[in-house]
């Protein structure tokens, strides 16, 4: 096996807009539109009408899915195989947020099986880039809001009123677990992290209408149940401080993992241990891979899955790089 690089799969937002045709330069098909506005990057998907297909080497045209059939814990880890069989279960993303996005929760994974036979969504976000006062919106500005002064806001459309707003800058991290209400503000690049699952409750989306005057659909029934009123920045922030050519563990929970690793010149890493892929997201500069003979590059805006089956890789360049795995 090798690194495996996939195809991305640009979404269509009515918050997206040009900077993705960017960042995904020379991996997307002449045939792009670039007079459409996108949101969403998906990098590495198996939802059932996203499943990624492989960029590179002999696999090349082949999907996710596929491929796990073939190669099974060699790819994926033996462990991870048991519990997801064909199902990989992280989604990769990289989102253009031109707009304020809608405010949202997800369910965890009991609610989101018994509703909707999917996993729950529990995710994580780095900020690659942001404008000067951008923010996120997390949580509830007190934790002592009740679920009957919620179920007020949203039919009053006074959501808004009773958000935490949050500022960011490049580099910041957040954890979202299931059940945290949260959105993502204008004039951001974002790096999410989560759990395989498209299951997502809208409980406010700002007043907006469409040029007909219709607005969006809410899911208010649905997400009063999901909502954790308890959960806000003090659980979602994560701060570390990188060090070089070493994985710096970010977020841990029983979802993924996520480091930070700063190559600087060489960086040996050892899986023997790790029953599990790593993903390599690149944010920034670029380097070599060597896997065990296997060669591939990696530069900014690419993303590269990590066989299980892959005892050492070596690194070689300068980069910031996220790793995740299960």
């Amino acid at each position: 096996m090798y690194p495996i690089k996939f195809k991305p799969q640009l979404k269509e937002n009515l918050w997206g807009g040009k900077r993705l045709l960017e960042i995904k330069r020379g991996q997307l098909p002449r045939s792009i539109d670039k007079e459409r506005s996108y949101g969403e990057s998906w990098d590495l998907s198996c939802v059932k009408g996203s499943i990624s297909k492989v960029a590179n080497g002999f696999l090349k045209g082949n999907n996710l899915q596929e491929i796990i059939e073939v190669y099974m814990g060699d790819l994926v880890g033996e462990e991870v195989f048991d519990a997801f069989g064909l199902e990989f279960p992280l989604l990769i993303k990289n989102l253009d947020c031109n707009d304020t996005l809608s405010v949202q929760v997800h369910p965890d994974d009991e609610l989101a099986a018994e509703r909707h036979n999917s996993f729950g969504k529990t995710e994580m976000w780095y900020v690659a880039d942001a404008e000067e006062g951008a923010a996120i919106y997390l949580g509830f500005k007190s934790k002592d809001i009740t679920r009957e002064e919620y179920i007020k806001a949203v039919a009053e459309g006074t959501v808004a009123e009773i958000l935490q707003r949050v500022p960011v800058k490049r580099g910041d991290v957040y954890f979202i677990p299931a059940g945290t209400v949260h959105a993502l503000g204008k004039g951001l690049n974002i790096i999410e992290i989560q759990q395989t699952s498209d299951v997502t409750y809208r409980i406010f989306d700002w007043n907006r209408v469409d040029a007909e005057g219709n607005s969006r659909e809410l899911h208010t029934a649905l997400a009063v149940d999901a909502i954790d009123f308890e959960s806000g920045v003090e659980e979602c922030l994560r701060r570390y401080e990188p060090k070089p050519n070493e994985e710096v563990e970010i977020v841990k929970c029983d979802h993924f993992t996520t480091s930070m690793l700063e190559v600087r010149g060489v960086a040996e890493m050892d899986y023997a241990g790790r029953d599990s892929f790593t993903i390599y997201i690149c944010l920034e500069g670029e380097v070599s891979l060597d896997m065990e003979g296997e060669h591939e590059h990696l530069s900014a805006g690419e993303v590269v899955l990590i066989p299980a089956s892959a005892n050492e890789v070596v690194l070689s360049g300068q980069a910031k790089l996220l790793t995740t795995y299960i």
